[in-house]
C-alpha cells in the first residue's frame, strides 16, 4: 500500500483505477530536406488537420463547460493562424530543415520568451504554444493524440497538470477524480474539479512517478491523501466513507430552498461567484441568495477587440433578469496582474501584480471604464444591481471612480435613458492598506467586499500561484483574521454590510470564524453554496462568538485550524 499527500481542493472520496496521462512519443530526427515546397505542403496539411481537431474540441468544450472554457481553443486556433509564428516556421524550412524541427524549434523559442516574462498571464501563453505545437508535431509525424473523450470506465486521472485541451474532452460520468503533481487551491485543475464536483488532490509532486497505470486508487479529500493498492480493510473503510458522502450530498438538496440562517436564527446571505452570464443557472440551481461577484473581465478576454457598450449591456441585463430581484454585485473590469488583453498595449512591468491593474487601469484608460459603467447603468433597471471597484488602495481612487460613475449616470438621464434610482456602490478590500483604513472607506462606500485571494497573497507577500511559496497561502493566518475582523467592525460601525468573495468564504474551517466575526455575505463557487448553508444551519453565532477572544490570541494558522476543529465545529 502506497500513500501520497497533496492539497485537497475539492471535497469527496473517489475510488477507481489510475488513468495516467502520458504524452505521445513525438521524437524525430532533425534532418535536411531538398524539396522545400513539399515540406511546406506537409506543414500546411498538418495545420489544417490541427485546426479541424481544435474546432471539434472547442465545440465539445462549449457544450460541456460554456463559452468561457471554450474560448481558450479560439486562442489556440488564432495561434495556428498567427502570421509571425508561421513565417518563423517556414523560415526554418526555407533554411533547409524538416518541418518537425522547424515547428519544435520555433515553439521552443516562443516558449522561452514567454516563460521568461514576469507576467503570469504571458507565462500561461507558453502553455498554449506548447499545446498547439504538440498537436502540429503529432500530425506531421502521423502520431495519434490520445482521445480522452473515449474514456468509458471509471478512472482517476493522474497527470503533471491538466491542460485545457485535455479537460475539455473529459466525460465527467467516468472521470471520478484528479491527482496532479503541480497546482494549488486556485490552479486551473482545482477550479475545474470544483465545477465538476469531483474529488481532487493537487501538488503531490510525485504522483506521476509513483502511481501505476490501472492500479486501484483512493482519493481522500478530507485528509489530502492518495492511496494506491489499499488493503481490503482500508478499501472497505473508504467504500463506507464514499457512500456516506454520496448520501450527505443528497441530503444537501433539502437546503436549496431554505433560508441561509444559523441555528440561533442569525441571517446571512450565501451568494455565488460567476464569470459569465450563463453561470447564473448554476447559482440558481444551488439556491444562491444572489451574485456576490460577477467577474466582468471574462467579457473582455479571448477576443480581438473591446466589447461594445451594447454587448455588455445585454450581458448584464441577462444576469439581472435571471436573478429576479436578488442582489447582484458586479465587479468592474479587473485586468492586469495575471490577466491581460492581447489587443491592449501594456507597458512591461517588473511586478504586474503590484502594477497597473484593476481600478488603476480603468482610471488611466477612462474610455474603457466609462463604456462599461454606461452599460451597467443602463442594465440597472432590470434588477438589483450593486457595483464594486477592484484593487482600491486609496480613498482618492474610490472617490474618482465613484465620481466617474455618477457623471455617466447623469449623462444617461440627460439623454432620457432610464437608470435605477438607487444603486449601491462598493469596493473590494484586497489590499492591506484598504483593510487598515476600512473605517474611512466605510464612511463613503455602500458596502465592502473582502477579496481574500489577493488579500492573503499581498499580506503574506507570497504569490498564490507560485508552488515554491504555496505553504504561505494561509487563510487562517492570524494576520488575515485580524484584518478581516478590522474590516467587518469598521463597516458595521458605519451601518454598512460586508461580503467576502474569495475562496475563504466557502472554506469549512473559515466559515465558523467568519460567522462569529459577523460577516454578512458569503460568496463562493456555486457547488459550495448548499454545503455552506448546511454548515451554517448547524452553528450558533452566539456560541461561536464566545470563542473569538481566545481564537484571536492564537499564533499560527495551524493552531487556528486545530482550534476550529476541536471547538467551533461543535458550537451549536
Amino acid at each position: 500500500m502506497l500513500e501520497l499527500s497533496g492539497i485537497a481542493v475539492s471535497d469527496g472520496v473517489a475510488i477507481a483505477s489510475a488513468y495516467c496521462l502520458i504524452e505521445p512519443d513525438l521524437s524525430f530526427e532533425k534532418s535536411r530536406i531538398s524539396d522545400i515546397h513539399a515540406e511546406k505542403v506537409r506543414l500546411k496539411e498538418a495545420c489544417i488537420k490541427a485546426k479541424n481537431q481544435l474546432a471539434e474540441i472547442r465545440a465539445i468544450a462549449d457544450r460541456k463547460f460554456g463559452a468561457e472554457k471554450a474560448a481558450i481553443f479560439s486562442a489556440h486556433l488564432l495561434l495556428l493562424a498567427d502570421p509571425e509564428m508561421l513565417a518563423a516556421i517556414e523560415g526554418k524550412i526555407d533554411d533547409g530543415w524538416n518541418a518537425e524541427f522547424a515547428v519544435q524549434e520555433t515553439a521552443n523559442e516562443y516558449i522561452q520568451i514567454f516563460e521568461a516574462m514576469d507576467n503570469r498571464y504571458m507565462q500561461e501563453r507558453a502553455t498554449d504554444i506548447h499545446d498547439v505545437s504538440t498537436r502540429l508535431l503529432a500530425h506531421l509525424l502521423g502520431v495519434e493524440i490520445p482521445d480522452y473523450s473515449s474514456i468509458s470506465k471509471d478512472v482517476i486521472l493522474v497527470a503533471q497538470d491538466l491542460t485545457p485541451s485535455i479537460t475539455a474532452q473529459l466525460d465527467t460520468s467516468y472521470v471520478k477524480g484528479f491527482i496532479t503533481d503541480r497546482g494549488g487551491r486556485t490552479s486551473h485543475s482545482a477550479i475545474l474539479a470544483r465545477i465538476m464536483e469531483i474529488p481532487a488532490i493537487v501538488g503531490t509532486k510525485t504522483a506521476t512517478q509513483e502511481l501505476v497505470q490501472g492500479a486501484p486508487i483512493i482519493i481522500d479529500s478530507t485528509r489530502g491523501k492518495v492511496i494506491m493498492n489499499a488493503t481490503q480493510e482500508v478499501l472497505d473503510e473508504y467504500l463506507e466513507k464514499q457512500q456516506a458522502f454520496i448520501e450527505q450530498r443528497q441530503l444537501l438538496k433539502q437546503y436549496r430552498l431554505c433560508e441561509s440562517v444559523s441555528a440561533d436564527g442569525h441571517r446571512v446571505e450565501i451568494a455565488g461567484n460567476i464569470g459569465k452570464p450563463q453561470d447564473v443557472e448554476l447559482v440558481l440551481a444551488n439556491g444562491g441568495d444572489g451574485i456576490g461577484l460577477f467577474r466582468t473581465e471574462f467579457l473582455y478576454m479571448h477576443r480581438h477587440e473591446l466589447p461594445l457598450e451594447e454587448e455588455q449591456f445585454l450581458a448584464y441585463k441577462m444576469v439581472l433578469e435571471k436573478m429576479q430581484g436578488k442582489p447582484t454585485v458586479v465587479r468592474t473590469l479587473d485586468i492586469g496582474g495575471d490577466k491581460n488583453l492581447s489587443y491592449l498595449k501594456f507597458v512591461h512591468e517588473l511586478n504586474p501584480f503590484l502594477g497597473l491593474r484593476g481600478v488603476r487601469l480603468c482610471l488611466a484608460q477612462q474610455d474603457i471604464f466609462r463604456t462599461q459603467l454606461r452599460a451597467l447603468l443602463r442594465a440597472s433597471v432590470y434588477g438589483n444591481l450593486k457595483i464594486m471597484f477592484p484593487m482600491i488602495a486609496t480613498l482618492d481612487e474610490f472617490r474618482e471612480a465613484k465620481a466617474i460613475l455618477l457623471e455617466e449616470k447623469q449623462k444617461l438621464r440627460d439623454e432620457g435613458i432610464p437608470v435605477a434610482e438607487t444603486i449601491e456602490v462598493g469596493m473590494m478590500v484586497e489590499i492591506p492598506s484598504a483593510a487598515v483604513i476600512a473605517d474611512l472607506f466605510a464612511q463613503e462606500a455602500d458596502f465592502l467586499s473582502i477579496g481574500t485571494n489577493d488579500l492573503i497573497q499581498y499580506t503574506l507577500a507570497a504569490d498564490r500561484m507560485n508552488e515554491q511559496v504555496s505553504y504561505l497561502y494561509q487563510p487562517y493566518h492570524p494576520a488575515i483574521l485580524r484584518l478581516v475582523k478590522m474590516v467587518i467592525e469598521a463597516a458595521h460601525q458605519n451601518g454598512k454590510w460586508v461580503g467576502m468573495c474569495g475562496e475563504m468564504a466557502g472554506d469549512e474551517i473559515a466559515i465558523p470564524i467568519l460567522l462569529a466575526l459577523g460577516l454578512d455575505e458569503f460568496s463562493m463557487s456555486a457547488p459550495s453554496i448548499l454545503t455552506t448553508r448546511a454548515q451554517i444551519a448547524n452553528l450558533s453565532k452566539v456560541n461561536l462568538s464566545t470563542h473569538l477572544e481566545q481564537l484571536l490570541t492564537l499564533t499560527t494558522a495551524r493552531e487556528v485550524e486545530a482550534y476550529v476543529k476541536k471547538y467551533l465545529w461543535q458550537a451549536r
